[in-house]
C-alpha cells in the first residue's frame, strides 16, 4: 500500500495578526459594555503598578495558553509528553506549542481551542466577576490571541473527523492525511 501525500494546511500570519486585532477589540468593547451594565458605570484608571500587571500577565497568561494546548495533547490526543515542544519563535513572533506524532482530527481541534477557553473566556468571566479591569483586558487580549488557532480550527472542520494531522515543528502548518 502506497503513502498518501498530505493535503498542506497553512496559516498567512498577515491575515491572522488582522483578525488577532478584531478579537482582541471586539470582546474587549463587549466585556466594558457587560461591566458598564455591571457596576451601573465604566471606571478607568491607569497606573504603572496596573501597567506593570499587565505586562506580567500578558506574559504568564501565554505560557498558560501554550502549556493547555500541550495538555490538550495529551489529554485529548494521547500524546506522551516527551513528544511533545513548546516555545517561543520570535523570528515570526509567535509563542507555539507542538507534537511530533499523528493526532486525529476531532481530538486536535479540542487541543486548538481549549486554551482560548481557558485564557479568554474564564479570565473574562473570573474578571467581571471580581470587577478587575486589567484581567478583563487580558482576557479579551487572549482571546484576540487565539486568532491563530481558531484559523486552524477552521481550515480543519474542512476535513473528517478520523483524519490524521501533523503538526509541523517550526511553522504554522499542518499536514492532514485521510483516514483510509
Amino acid at each position: 500500500m502506497e503513502q498518501q501525500d498530505p493535503v498542506i494546511v497553512e496559516l498567512d500570519l498577515q491575515k491572522v495578526a488582522k483578525q488577532s486585532i478584531w478579537l482582541t477589540f471586539l470582546p474587549l468593547f463587549i466585556l466594558l459594555l457587560i461591566r458598564f451594565f455591571l457596576e451601573s458605570g465604566l471606571f478607568l484608571s491607569f497606573s504603572w503598578w496596573y501597567f506593570l500587571y499587565f505586562c506580567i500577565g500578558y506574559i504568564l497568561l501565554i505560557v498558560i495558553h501554550e502549556f493547555f494546548h500541550l495538555l490538550g495533547f495529551r489529554i485529548f490526543c494521547n500524546v506522551p509528553w516527551k513528544n511533545m515542544d513548546y516555545g517561543v519563535n520570535l523570528k515570526m513572533g509567535i509563542a507555539y506549542a507542538t507534537a511530533d506524532q499523528l493526532m486525529d482530527n476531532k481530538s486536535i481541534r479540542k487541543a486548538l481551542l481549549w486554551p482560548f477557553w481557558m485564557t479568554g473566556i474564564l479570565p473574562a468571566i473570573i474578571a467581571l466577576y471580581i470587577g478587575d479591569g486589567v484581567l478583563l483586558v487580558l482576557a479579551a487580549t487572549l482571546i484576540g490571541g487565539a486568532a491563530g488557532d481558531f484559523a486552524m480550527y477552521k481550515e480543519l472542520k474542512k476535513f473528517p473527523d478520523d483524519a490524521m494531522v501533523k503538526d509541523d515543528p517550526e511553522l504554522p502548518k499542518l499536514y492532514i492525511y485521510s483516514a483510509e
